[in-house]
């Protein structure tokens, strides 16, 4: 039976080999053997089998226990939950077709250590060394090798050495140092829980005492404060106006107090209360923790960003990583496709910049030519987003240094994060962290603006060649919006050059600096709650990050007008140059529409 002493230590142990190798033969040996089954469950599988006239396996425990789920066992497709006398464990068993590397990837992710099992009669394959190399990349340094079916080569050590020999060189060559190699028999349950007669020139541990030998990774509530955002909840009945930042805490300690600090924008306020659901009430939440918090500082913060306490090490925020990922698309990972990035809670747009090199896993050759990641490639490359992403580095803290790369909703890719390289916006981002931790909230909350003037503070970007229109329907969109009641302004960019920006005009063009300070005007206005329209002739995407790194991009909206494109800016709405004026101002109408800025009439 499973001990139930209380504060028991917990490890989580990824089990992974190639399909056949019998993995799941060894857990469900593993439970049995440790008494975690319920009761007469083993002998009502053995049955079955007899009545069927089949040969018993312990693998077939785990169907059993699948497809029972009242039997009182706690066990999934993924996880297998048992003890010993010194720790409660959580297998989870990473299926080992090819097919299935990419539930690997998100499985793994969650181990402090690994099993990794090999059959004596097959040796290593392929995946053997596929396996391996994902165990590494995942930063698991704790790996232990079974060589299974010791039985079916008559136990032989000859034939077990050899697999340690070849298997210990590949691991040497990716940097990984296992803690052992065990024979086992998961069927006879040779060296599975207990020592083995059949093997006597073996004197090492059995796999469950190399478990307990495991050593347990530092908690990571001593680890610095990472929560990703998973919702904004906003209360309005029974005079409960709480707005509650949820989510669950991946590493370190938050509590009532505390100064918050949330990446990639640098926002920052402090912790007015700790918010649980059907929980008592507590001024702490630490690692592990579905939570919620309430803000003494009311700010705008998205899903996706990453909440850091002030004083303790603080994420990277750039649009440019570099990263070592594993490829398991059938299509492969190409320059100019766009793909989606998830890391953490938050999702962004990703394009393959750059490929370092290229490992093929299963033999270490290496390639710094190829122009495109193959399926089962290892890669290292640069990647870059379509927006900042807070982040940690492997280095640093592996949980929130790992991602995955989706293409058509399906997971395609994984792996970690290793360097922040620098953008062009990165001396702009750094005077923006620091511009959002001094700023001085106002006492009245964004959301409070919005409702009153029954619109959201947004940016109106428009664009084109010199002669296109844009300043008429600018200013016939700043006064039709300003007679529906709006509070709206129009804002020419030589207003701001020969104003704000007369200092560095006089002194010679600087394109950059004019546009962050034509940012941080624009921030100010919307800050304010104003919809903004601003004109400016043929801005370049360059100049449409630098803006995106001083404002939210949720605020801005872009309009090229004109038939005839003539820069390299993503834009929301084209319109063509010799369309009526009241078909433009419908059609940027209809826009704000959709996006919620304004509200269309009842």
């Amino acid at each position: 039976m499973k001990n139930n002493t209380q504060n028991r230590q917990q490890m989580n142990i990824v089990i992974v080999g190639h399909v056949d190798h019998g993995k799941s033969t060894i857990i469900g040996r593993l439970l049995a053997d440790t008494h975690s089954l319920p009761d007469g469950k083993l002998e009502q599988v053995r049955r079955t089998c007899e009545m069927n006239s089949k040969p018993f396996e312990y693998a077939f425990l785990l169907d059993a226990l699948k497809d029972e789920q009242d039997q009182g066992i706690t066990i999934d497709a993924a996880r297998v939950f048992f003890s010993t006398a010194t720790r409660d464990y959580i297998i989870i068993d990473a299926p080992g077709h090819i097919e299935f590397l990419k539930n690997m990837i998100t499985g793994a992710s969650r181990a402090e250590s690994a099993l990794l099992v090999i059959d004596a009669k097959e040796g290593v394959q392929e995946n053997s060394r596929r396996h391996g190399y994902m165990i590494s990349m995942l930063g698991i340094s704790q790996l232990t090798v079974l060589v299974n079916k010791m039985d079916l080569v008559d136990y032989d050590q000859s034939t077990f050495d050899k697999i340690v020999s070849e298997y210990s060189e590949f691991l040497n060559d990716i940097g990984v140092t296992p803690r052992g190699f065990i024979p086992v028999s998961g069927f006879k349950g040779d060296l599975v829980a207990s020592i083995s007669d059949n093997m006597p020139w073996y004197t090492g541990r059995t796999v469950l005492e190399e478990l307990d030998y495991f050593t347990k990774e530092n908690a990571p509530v001593k680890l610095p404060f990472r929560m990703p955002v998973q919702a904004i909840y906003k209360f309005t009945q029974n005079g409960d106006d709480r707005r509650i930042v949820a989510g669950t805490i991946t590493t370190g300690t938050v509590k009532t107090g505390d100064r918050i600090i949330f990446y990639p924008s640098g926002k920052t306020s402090t912790v007015k209360s700790i918010e649980s659901f059907n929980a008592p009430h507590s001024d702490v939440a630490a690692a592990g923790m579905a939570t919620g918090f309430t803000l003494n500082e009311q700010i705008y913060i998205n899903r996706g960003d990453i909440a850091a306490l002030a004083g303790e090490t603080q994420p990277e925020v750039t649009t440019r990583i570099r990263v070592s990922l594993f490829w398991i698309g059938r299509d492969p990972l190409k320059k100019g496709r766009e793909y989606v990035l998830k890391v953490g809670s938050d999702r962004v747009a990703v394009k393959l910049e750059e490929i370092l090199r290229v490992v093929d896993a299963s033999n270490l050759n290496v390639s710094e030519e190829k122009s495109d990641v193959q399926r089962h490639d290892v890669a290292e490359c640069i990647l870059k987003l379509n927006k900042p992403i807070a982040f940690d580095t492997a280095d640093k803290l592996a949980l929130t240094s790992r991602f995955v790369i989706i293409d058509n909703y399906e997971i395609r890719g994984g792996g970690i994060i290793r360097e922040a390289q620098a953008d062009k916006q990165s001396q702009i981002r750094d005077k923006v962290l620091l511009r959002n931790y001094k700023w001085e909230q106002s006492v009245i909350p964004a959301e409070k603006r919005a409702e009153k003037y029954n619109q959201k503070s947004s940016l109106i970007l428009i664009t084109g060649r010199s002669n296109s229109g844009r300043r008429i329907i600018a200013k016939r969109l700043e006064e039709i919006l300003f007679d529906e009641g709006k509070i709206v302004y129009y804002l020419a960019i030589g207003s701001v050059i020969y104003g704000v920006d007369a200092d560095i005009t006089a002194n010679g063009n600087s394109r950059e600096e004019h546009m962050r300070r034509l940012a941080e005007i624009s921030h100010i206005l919307l800050d304010a709650g104003v919809i903004l329209i601003i004109t400016a002739v043929e801005l370049l995407q360059a100049d449409l990050e630098l803006i995106k790194t001083a404002i939210d991009p949720d605020q801005i909206e872009t309009v090229w007008v004109g038939d005839d494109i003539s820069s390299d800016i993503s834009f929301d709405l084209q319109l063509q140059a010799d369309q009526p004026l009241v078909n433009s101002i419908s059609a940027i109408k209809s826009l704000l529409q959709e996006k919620g800025i304004i509200f269309r009439p009842w």
